[in-house]
């Protein structure tokens, strides 16, 4: 009698293992696989994955775009792309009437306004500061010297800015639009030489004389 039990109770074994050793040797084999690490080295090369080839393109995409620099062409340099230690310049000057100076500076130069007084204004002049000083009541008015440049009676002293050649001709068309009367027409100087260069010079309505000039290459502006 036992030994008919002993022997169902084996049969009983066997049929459990061979119903489960297989699945269960499947699932081990697949969940897990040694691996053997080495300290101090590094893993095998086929265990090291590249990040994803799309993702490297993409930022080296992003790294060309932001860094691509553009050349200004010729026509539009500035003097500050060529004198880049170039800073903005300071004038002070006498004038007769503030509200005129304001009209005449702010409206029709179109120089920005800065800090004022009852006294004296401040203007942007092409990202120079030039200041307009009322003049005290009975002060002398000093008069202006006139040189012989090329042929024209130049005013001194005067004052203005180096202007590329677009910007002289649109400010040209501007002052002749709103009548104001040259002192010299605007006009190209020292033709076919090493100084050749626009110009034009006018008064503001204090009597103080500007110019303003223009060179086709800036790079000629202190040429011998």
């Amino acid at each position: 009698m036992f030994s008919r039990s002993l022997v169902a109770s084996c049969a009983v074994s066997r049929r459990v293992v061979a119903k489960y050793a297989v699945p269960l040797s499947i699932q081990t084999s697949s969940a897990f696989t040694p691996r053997t690490t080495h300290v101090g080295t590094l893993p095998p090369s086929s265990s090291i994955q590249p990040r994803s080839s799309v993702s490297l393109k993409t930022h080296r995409r992003a790294y060309t775009t932001t860094t691509t620099l553009r050349t200004p062409s010729s026509s539009s340099s500035s003097s500050a792309s060529l004198f880049p230690d170039l800073t903005p310049f300071h004038l002070a000057f006498p004038v007769d009437d503030l509200d005129v100076s304001r009209h005449f500076y702010g409206e029709i130069l179109g120089c920005p306004e800065g800090r004022s007084s009852p006294q004296w204004i401040d203007f942007d002049l092409f990202g120079h500061q030039i200041v307009a000083h009322l003049r005290p009541p009975g002060s002398k008015k000093e008069g202006l010297l006139h040189n012989h440049v090329d042929g024209h009676g130049v005013p001194v002293p005067h004052f203005g800015i180096v202007l590329t050649m677009d910007k002289f001709n649109s400010l040209a068309e501007r002052l002749k639009k709103a009548g104001v009367k040259f002192v010299i027409e605007p006009y190209i100087r020292f033709k076919g030489q090493v100084g050749e260069q626009a110009t034009m010079f006018f008064m503001d309505p204090s009597g103080n004389a500007l110019e303003f000039k223009a060179f086709a290459d800036m790079t000629r502006l202190f040429a011998k």
